[in-house]
């Protein structure tokens, strides 16, 4: 008998990525294939979707080679989120995608706050007017390229276009959909109002269904170019971090998820919309139905600890980790700022840039070290924070990513917001959640949250020392008075 599986897909910006998960959640094989972004001007990201195809297709004809035969269940599909790809009335891609990253769309996101104002955003689409989110791409089209907006006849976001290239089929889903600005997130449908205001032609934008919906099968001439069979259903998915935080258990309100990537990433599910009065963290519709999730970013988080690993001329992480791990908490009063590349949450600023502050003739470089360690945690506390502040109510914390593997760092973060932490599963997190909405999909179980409880096990537990934490209160204090004290130096220095 062949073995089943299920086929969980990431369409990222660094590479495409394709699991295979077994019924009872082992995980199976995984193909990773990379791809590069084209900057063809200074704060441009582009990527061609047929990229995106070609490492699915790859993706998954080697997973399927690696297993051997396997009968697939279900398809299920993440993908990063607001990237815009715009589709003729032939439904060929117009031009190459404009990524989430891209912030060529300053001038359109001071368009969308004047035309909608903070009002609308805060009561509608539950986000501020900021250059990731599609509608500044298509409005940025509009004003630079009018005859390839002209052209518009579908827009979709990243993983549903390939989804469309499965299964033939054009839809969008909620979790994606949160990253247009042109969604309303209480009312779950495209808003009117919004397009309306900003002179979108709402045709152009697809149906929304659910996400763990079977939006179509495998059409024939997919099954040609991944080795799939013909038929197999296909659900419609998710956005990246909605599929990440349930590919990681956290699908439900009390659950709070960690993310230490390139990025970093606090998400806390809610069973009602909550919305920041200033907007200060994203409100999204989750991959899980009738739940929200709360979001905060930090653009540094591992990119901090690489850059000054290179910065320092440490050869390996483990080696770094070990200095800092050796030093008393608080860095022995140095402070690092990790804003290498602007800060999204709580600051929304492009301009502002990293610090390093307090150093005196005794610093070393574990000193140094471990200030960014604990500045990158500081900077996630920042946005627990304001979950705190709007009665999120979690307890403990799921951590994932590539800071999770370390142990000196999940030590820092439970100590620096003072909160229990654990790891669960494989890690796999976005992929895994899709695959987690497919078994849901078909049937296999009831929703992705039965998946996960099946799927996910606790593998490691850290506790807060609570001494620690009160002397990191201090230090926390002294980092968040230092962005307002450089805030103005930031904005001289823009240039």
């Amino acid at each position: 008998m062949n073995q089943s599986i299920f086929i969980g897909i990431d369409v990222g910006t660094s590479s495409t990525k394709v699991i295979a998960v077994s019924p009872e959640g082992r995980l199976l094989s995984t193909a990773i294939n990379s791809m590069s972004m084209v900057v063809r001007r200074p704060g441009w990201s582009e990527q061609s979707p047929e990229d995106w195809w070609e490492g699915v297709c790859t993706g998954i004809k080697a997973v399927i080679a690696e297993i051997g035969s396997p009968e697939v269940l279900g398809v299920g599909l993440s993908g990063q989120m607001h990237s815009l790809v715009a589709l003729d009335v032939s439904d060929q891609v117009i031009r190459p995608s404009i990524l989430w990253n891209d912030v060529r769309t300053s001038r359109e996101s001071e368009y969308v706050r004047e035309v909608v104002g903070e009002q609308t955003l805060r009561n509608t689409v539950g986000n501020p007017a900021l250059e990731g989110f599609t509608v500044t791409k298509l409005l940025w089209l509009k004003n630079n390229e009018p005859d390839n907006f002209d052209r518009i006849s579908t827009v979709l976001l990243a993983k549903d276009y390939v989804r469309y290239r499965l299964t033939g089929e054009k839809f969008v889903e909620p979790s994606d959909a949160s990253g247009t600005l042109l969604f309303d997130v209480f009312k779950i449908q495209w808003s009117e109002k919004v397009c309306d205001l900003l002179q979108i032609n709402k045709n152009v934008l697809p149906s929304i269904v659910e996400s763990g919906e079977i939006v179509g099968g495998i059409t024939p001439q997919a099954a040609k170019e991944t080795g799939l069979s013909r038929g197999v259903p296909v659900v419609a998915g998710g956005a990246d971090n909605a599929c990440a935080a349930t590919g990681a258990g956290a699908t439900a309100a009390g659950d709070l998820l960690l993310t230490v990537g390139t990025s970093g990433a606090v998400i806390a599910p809610t069973s009602t919309p909550i919305v920041d009065p200033e907007m200060r963290i994203h409100l999204m519709r989750h991959c899980i139905p009738n739940t929200w999730y709360l979001m905060g970013v930090i653009l540094s988080a591992g990119a901090a600890l690489e850059w000054w690993r290179r910065s320092s001329g440490c050869r390996n992480f483990e080696e770094l980790v070990a200095e800092a791990m050796g030093m008393d908490p608080g860095a022995g009063g140095v402070t690092f700022l990790p804003y290498l590349t602007g800060e999204r949450t709580p600051h929304a600023d492009a301009n502002a840039r990293g610090v390093f502050y307090g150093m005196h003739n005794q610093t070393s470089r574990g000193h140094m070290t471990r200030a960014v360690m604990e500045g990158v945690a500081f900077a996630l506390r920042e946005s627990v924070d304001l979950m705190d502040a709007l009665d999120v109510g979690c307890v403990d914390a799921i951590a994932v990513g590539g800071g999770a593997k370390s142990m000196g760092w999940l030590q820092i973060l439970s100590d620096a917001l003072n909160l229990p932490l654990r790891t669960v599963g494989s890690g796999e997190g976005a992929p895994l959640g899709a695959a987690m909405l497919a078994a849901s999909g078909v049937g296999y179980f009831q929703s992705p949250k039965i998946a996960g409880e099946n799927w996910l096990h606790n593998e490691l537990n850290i506790y807060p020392d609570h001494l620690i934490s009160e002397q990191y209160d201090a230090a926390y204090m002294r980092y968040k008075k230092m962005y307002f004290a450089l805030r103005e130096t930031f904005v001289d220095n823009s240039d």
